[in-house]
């Protein structure tokens, strides 16, 4: 028997009570989607191989001292980043916008 591989979108989780939420909007469009938390290593998420990442919201800002961060080689993983609130904030920043 050959196992299936599925194309994966991953959220990462900053918090917010949204992250369940845009999980499962993705996969009710038939994507599997796993949840990570922001304290993920690069290597943890290297290692899921995902199709696409979304950065979700959180209750934090970017601006404030010892704010939430994902590990910024996630920008540089080939993949599409999809940043939503403080996951879009983030973005901006890292990136130098």
């Amino acid at each position: 028997m050959s196992e299936q591989r599925h194309e994966l979108v991953l959220v990462i989780d900053f918090g917010a009570q949204y992250a369940q939420l845009i999980a499962r909007r993705v996969r009710e469009c038939g994507v599997y989607c796993e949840i990570l938390p922001y304290t993920a290593t690069l290597e943890r998420i290297k290692a899921k191989e995902p199709a696409a990442i979304i950065l979700s919201g959180g209750p934090a800002s970017v601006y404030v001292e010892n704010a939430p961060k994902v590990d910024a080689g996630v920008f540089k993983l080939g993949v599409p980043v999809l940043g939503i609130c403080y996951g879009h904030q983030f973005t901006a920043q890292t990136l130098g916008g």
